[in-house]
This record gives structure tokens, sequence and C-alpha cells, in this order.
């Protein structure tokens, strides 16, 4: 689909034309979720917000990978770009952006970021008992 603009053609993706579904209602629409546990919830959102930024294929491109950790993670990586192992892991999202990754290298690369975060040592020092 090609749409015009001030003489410039721009293409779009179909995909992204589609309305999408909120995450909290694709959710809600899995049937054994539905007593899920918090920490099963946490998983199937975080698949979900996965899946729906892949591409057919099931995969994400690297620049969309990093893209998609700018825009759904970012409370993990702010304050991390000046430590050695997140210019690594991001570097390699820059290098061959022409590769993609799969959920499971996704989800890795989540679980490092969150790892080095300044929040998660926030979040484990957390008040859980009156």
């Amino acid at each position: 689909m090609h749409l015009r603009w001030s003489r410039q053609v721009v293409t779009v993706p179909l995909s992204s034309l589609a309305t999408s579904i909120p995450i909290p209602r694709q959710l809600a629409s899995v049937k054994a979720l539905r007593k899920g546990s918090d920490l099963e919830k946490a998983f199937a959102t975080a698949a979900l917000v996965y899946n729906n930024s892949a591409g057919p294929e099931g995969k994400l491109g690297k620049g969309e990978a990093k893209s998609l950790l700018q825009a759904q993670f970012l409370r993990f990586i702010e304050g991390q770009e000046s430590k050695p192992k997140y210019q690594e892991i991001i570097s390699a999202l820059d290098e061959e952006s022409e590769n993609k990754i799969d959920f499971e290298d996704f989800m890795i690369l989540l679980v490092s970021l969150a790892l080095m975060s300044d929040l998660l040592r926030e979040i484990r020092n957390v008040k859980t008992t009156k």
C-alpha cells in the first residue's frame, strides 16, 4: 500500500494499519490464564508484547528489538548506558541489523538487562510484610 504525502511515496505495511488489541484484552482471551498466577501473567505479557512486534516469521530484527526495549523496558535500562555490559549488549543489536532474534533470545536479552538494572535492586528492597 502506498500513501502520498507532499509528493513523497511512503510504503506502509498492511499489518500496521490494523487496530491492535490491547495486551490486557489479549491476556483475558487466553483461557488458561484466567486463574493464572501473577508470574504466569507477567510471562504471558512479555510473550504477547514480543509477538505483537515480531514479523510473520515470529522474529524481530535487531533494530526492532532495540526499539521495543526502549519503548517497553525503559525503566529497567535507564542509567545503564555507561556500563560496559550494557554497551556490549546494545552494540550487538546495532551490528548486523539484518539478523533477527527469536523469542528465546529476546527473553535472554530481557533477563540480562534486568539483572544489571538499578530498578531490580530497588525492587528487591521493596518491603513485603507489615
